[in-house]
C-alpha cells in the first residue's frame, strides 16, 4: 500500500502525522511511504530524516493522487478537498459533528474516513484521543496561568499563589484524559483544585492519584454554578466520542465569573463547552467576553509539535499499519474499534454521533462492508 503524509495547512499547525520511526515501521513491511517535503519541518523532523527512513519527498498534489492510504494530524480544510476521491482511506483527527461542510464533502467524495478520536477500545477507552487529550490538559494549566497575567487582561493572580497569599482556585469541569491531566499540574503547581464529572468512578481515581490534594465533586447544574462563580480559571475538559460537546456553561453562567478570570476551553474542537467560546488560533489565542478570558485554540498540542507528533505515532502506528497489511475492507470487517473509527463509508454517515449532529441515522458499516 502506498501511504501518504501531507503537509498540514491548517493555521499554525506544525505537528506531523509520522514521524521519521515510523515511516521505518511502514517501510519495513512492503510498503511505500510518501511525505510531502518540509512535512516535518515545524516539529523538528527534516526531509532528510524522512528520506533515511526510506520516504519519497514530494509534492502535496503527488502525495495526496499516489496514496491509498493519508495519514494527518487535523482534518482536511476546504483547499484539499479537491483531493479527496472515492475509497480514499484518510486516518486523522476530524471531529465531524462540529464541521457538517466537511461531512458532505467526504460522504459525497464516498471516501472512507477513519477519525482518531472515535477509534474506541471494547472496554470504552479512546487509545488515539488520549496521548493529545493528555498534552492538551497539561497546556490548559499553562495556557491558564498566562491567561490570568494582568498585561492578558488576566486578574493579575499567580496559581500558586504566595507567602501569605492564598492560591488561586482552578475548576476542571470533566475528569477524563485531559481533566485529570490538568487537575495532576494545577495540583502540582500549588493551586486550589476542583474537578467535576458526572462519574464517581473517574474522581475517585482522580483523588486516589492525586493522595486527596483536590476536590472532587460531582457535575451538576447547581454544583458547577457555584464552582464556576468562585473561579480564578475554569478549564472546560468534556468529551462525548464522536458528538458535539455539551454546552455546560451557559452565557450568563460566564457572566457570574470574577473580572479578569480565565476561561480555557480545551472541548473547542468539538464545538465547545460554553455558550461563549469561539474558534481561535495561536497566533491569536484569547479574547475577552463578558469580562472572562477565553483561550479557545483548537489545535492546543501543536504549539509542543515535537513532543506531540511522537506521542501521536506512537499511538497510531500500529493502527494505521492494520489498515496497510489487511486493506481497509478486510481490517474494518475484523477490527471494531477501526469500525468504530469510521465515520464516513461508501458515501454513509457510520458514526451515529456524527449523524445525530447532521439530523440523520447512522448506517451500520458492517451493512456496507458486507454488502
Amino acid at each position: 500500500m502506498v501511504i501518504g503524509v501531507p503537509r498540514e495547512i491548517k493555521t499554525e499547525e506544525n505537528r506531523v502525522a509520522l514521524t521519521p520511526a515510523g515511516v521505518g515501521g511502514f517501510v519495513a513491511q512492503g510498503h511505500t511511504v510518501v511525505v510531502e517535503h518540509d512535512a516535518g519541518a515545524g516539529s523538528s523532523f527534516p526531509d532528510a530524516l524522512y528520506r533515511q527512513a526510506g520516504a519519497d519527498i514530494a509534492r502535496a498534489a503527488d502525495v495526496w493522487g499516489r496514496a491509498d492510504l493519508i495519514l494527518k494530524v487535523k482534518e482536511p480544510l476546504a483547499a484539499e478537498f479537491a483531493y479527496l476521491r472515492p475509497d480514499l482511506v484518510l486516518f486523522t483527527y476530524l471531529h465531524l459533528a462540529a464541521d457538517p461542510d466537511l461531512t458532505r464533502a467526504l460522504r459525497d467524495r464516498r471516501v472512507v474516513a477513519l477519525a482518531y478520536e472515535t477509534l474506541q477500545l471494547d472496554d470504552g477507552a479512546l487509545p488515539l484521543l488520549a496521548p493529545m487529550s493528555e498534552i492538551a490538559g497539561r497546556l490548559a494549566v499553562q495556557v491558564g496561568a498566562w491567561c490570568l497575567e494582568a498585561q492578558n487582561g488576566g486578574r493579575g493572580v499567580l496559581l500558586s499563589g504566595a507567602s501569605g497569599v492564598r492560591p488561586a482556585n482552578v475548576v476542571i469541569i470533566g475528569a477524563g484524559i485531559s481533566g485529570a491531566a490538568a487537575c495532576q499540574v494545577a495540583v502540582g503547581v500549588g493551586a486550589h483544585v476542583s474537578i467535576l464529572d458526572v462519574n464517581p468512578a473517574r474522581l475517585r481515581y482522580v483523588h486516589d492519584i492525586l493522595g486527596g490534594h483536590v476536590t472532587t465533586v460531582m457535575s451538576n447544574r447547581a454544583n458547577i454554578a457555584d464552582e464556576v462563580a468562585a473561579a480564578d480559571l475554569v478549564i472546560g475538559a468534556v468529551l462525548i466520542p464522536g458528538a458535539r460537546a455539551p454546552r455546560l456553561l451557559p452565557r450568563d453562567l460566564v457572566g457570574t465569573m470574577r473580572p479578569g478570570a480565565a476561561l480555557v476551553d480545551v472541548a473547542i474542537d468539538q464545538g465547545g463547552c460554553a455558550e461563549t467560546s469561539r474558534p481561535t488560533a495561536h497566533s491569536d489565542p484569547i479574547y475577552r467576553e463578558l469580562g472572562v478570558v477565553h483561550y479557545c485554540v483548537t489545535n492546543m498540542p501543536a504549539i509542543v509539535p515535537h513532543t506531540s507528533t511522537q506521542a501521536l505515532t506512537n499511538t497510531t502506528l500500529a493502527y494505521a499499519l492494520e489498515i496497510a497489511n489487511r486493506g481497509a475492507r478486510v481490517a474494518l470487517r475484523e477490527s471494531a474499534p477501526l469500525r468504530r473509527a469510521c465515520n464516513v463509508l461508501d458515501g454513509a454517515i457510520t458514526h451515529p454521533g456524527v449523524a445525530e449532529a447532521m439530523g440523520e441515522k447512522a448506517t451500520d458499516p458492517l451493512a456496507l462492508l458486507r454488502a
